[in-house]
C-alpha cells in the first residue's frame, strides 16, 4: 500500500430522513435539504485531490456541489444495510424491539462481529468492504464522500476511534505514513 496518503471523509450533507433522524430505505435516495446544499458549496476541501463518491444521489449531490462533479463512485462508501432498522426512527425500534436495536448497532460497528440487524449488513462484512476500499487508495490526497457508517467504520479502522459524533457535513481528515495512521482533523458542519 503506498503511503504518505491525506484522507478527507466527508459525510454528505443534511437531508430530510437526518432531520426525522431515521433509517432510510435501503433504495432511498433522498436529496439534500437546501440547507444541506447550501452547506455543501461551502465545504473548503481540495480541488486537485482524486476524489471518490458513494453511488448514492446524496453523497454526489454533495461532492458535485463541492466542486467534484466528476468523483468516482466507489461502492464500498455505500452506507450500511440497515435491514429490518430501515426506515424507523429509534423510538419506534426500541418500541417495536426493546433493548435489541441497541445490540444491533453495537454489532455493526464491530469490524469481528458476525451479527448485526436483522436482514442487513454485518459487523464483521461492513468492516471487510470499508477496509478492502482503504487499502486501495494510492499516495496523494483524496476526498471521499461518504455517509456516517463508512466514515466511522474507517475512523474504527484506521485510528481506532469508536465514539464521536459526525453530524452531515463533517469532514475527517487522516494521514496515512508507512503504514500508520493519525487522525489530523475533525471538522463539524460550520454554520
Amino acid at each position: 500500500m503506498p503511503d504518505g496518503l491525506t484522507l478527507h471523509l466527508i459525510r454528505h450533507a443534511p437531508t430530510l430522513p437526518n432531520a426525522q433522524r431515521r433509517y432510510p430505505h435501503p433504495h432511498e435516495d433522498a436529496p439534500l435539504t437546501p440547507a444541506g446544499a447550501e452547506l455543501a458549496r461551502r465545504l473548503d476541501l481540495p480541488r486537485s485531490a482524486l476524489a471518490f463518491t458513494s453511488p448514492l444521489g446524496r453523497a454526489r449531490q454533495t461532492a458535485r456541489l463541492a466542486g467534484f462533479p466528476h468523483a468516482e463512485a466507489a461502492p464500498a462508501l455505500a452506507e450500511a444495510s440497515f435491514g429490518v432498522m430501515a426506515g424507523h426512527t429509534w423510538a419506534e425500534l426500541e418500541a417495536a424491539y426493546g433493548d435489541a436495536p441497541r445490540a444491533w448497532i453495537d454489532a455493526l460497528g464491530d469490524p469481528g462481529s458476525p451479527h448485526g440487524p436483522p436482514g442487513g449488513d454485518t459487523g464483521q462484512g461492513f468492516h471487510t468492504r470499508v477496509q478492502g476500499w482503504l487499502d486501495t487508495l494510492p499516495a496523494g490526497e483524496v476526498v471521499a464522500f461518504t455517509h456516517a457508517g463508512p466514515l466511522l467504520a474507517a475512523l474504527r479502522l484506521t485510528v481506532n476511534l469508536s465514539a464521536v459524533a459526525t453530524p452531515p457535513g463533517t469532514v475527517a481528515t487522516l494521514r496515512r505514513e508507512a503504514g500508520h495512521w493519525w487522525l489530523t482533523a475533525l471538522r463539524p458542519p460550520s454554520g
